[in-house]
């Protein structure tokens, strides 16, 4: 971290755990609580040394030995989709999308679930109940939101996607995206992300934060395809992920 920190911010350390992305590592992390007036701020200087924000904690990795968690953001106006990218939002042109506040509902938790139990099966998210959601997307001390995408052209308009977003003064952070995952087909990980982008464009802000990418592991290595990336390097500030 870099000397830009509050002094009367407090630390901690958390306990070892295995690691949920590379095999046979331990994980710690360093986190603080956000709360008061000075929350916004905080989260968003903390943001800009390599913290994620999870409920009403800021975070970020501290493991002994290993630095491969690095936080990433895109840089909106310089990206310049490929083909496979206009393809994806091609393919889902015909959704809308709609900011909402940060208010929980069942039809979300029920597409929640459903991501959960498919892709992440065994995970420990998949025991949470509504309330535990709930806590999840609400329990926010700073600005954030919830972006809806429906299917526009069919009669129910059903509930296809959602992205838990922060918004920063330079941008957007995606905390935790999901999406049906009967609609595979249409890529909406991806899209969610593009659709990110074209936001903080149109509102003439410069970066999409990504949270922490991993170069070995399969589940985070799609950072990398978004490109200009640029990665936090502690005292270095942001450079380009090259």
């Amino acid at each position: 971290m870099t000397d830009q920190t509050p002094e009367t911010t407090q630390l901690f350390l958390t306990a070892a755990m295995p690691c949920p992305y590379l095999p046979g590592k331990q994980e710690r992390k360093l986190f603080t609580h956000l709360t008061g007036r000075r929350a916004s701020s905080l989260h968003h200087l903390l943001s800009e040394n390599g913290f994620r924000r999870s409920q009403n904690l800021i975070y970020r990795p501290a493991c002994e030995g290993c630095n491969a968690c690095q936080s990433v953001r895109i840089v909106a106006d310089a990206f310049a989709p490929s083909g496979r990218f206009r393809r994806v939002e091609a393919k889902n042109s015909d959704l809308s999308v709609d900011v909402r506040p940060p208010i929980a509902t069942s039809e979300q938790y029920d597409l929640f679930k459903r991501y959960l139990e498919s892709r992440h099966a065994g995970g420990g998210m998949n025991q949470m109940s509504f309330v535990d959601y709930e806590y999840m997307v609400e329990d926010t001390p700073v600005q954030s939101v919830l972006v809806e995408y429906r299917l526009r052209d069919h009669p129910d308009q059903p509930l296809v996607a959602v992205a838990l977003t922060d918004v920063m003064p330079d941008g957007l952070s995606m905390v935790y995206s999901f999406y049906d995952p009967d609609l595979a087909h249409r890529s909406l990980g991806t899209f969610l992300i593009l659709d990110h982008i074209a936001q903080v464009r149109s509102a003439e802000l410069g970066y999409v934060y990504l949270g922490y990418w991993v170069k070995d592991s399969p589940k985070m290595a799609y950072k990398a395809d978004y490109q200009p990336l640029q990665v936090q390097k502690g005292p270095l500030g942001w450079c380009p992920l090259v």
